[in-house]
């Protein structure tokens, strides 16, 4: 789950909230449902949620590059 953390820190920094909000706000959504379903014993969903969290946070930092200068 700290991979999918830092995944969207990072898109978060690269402008993601303005260039790829949709992408961004998924990655959170899925983040809180890993976490929530980490507190009831769910690991291989809260693993699967981490890992697509961490895909579109990927995808969001990847969007908004391509709007740097």
């Amino acid at each position: 789950m700290s991979d999918a953390r830092q995944a969207i820190q990072a898109a978060e920094e690269a402008g993601a909230a303005e260039h790829a909000p949709a992408a961004l706000r998924n990655a959170k959504r899925l983040l809180t449902s890993a976490e929530r379903k980490l507190q009831r014993q769910a690991y291989s969903s809260a693993r699967a949620d981490a890992r697509e969290a961490r895909q579109h946070a990927a995808e969001a930092l990847r969007s908004s590059r391509r709007f740097e200068p």
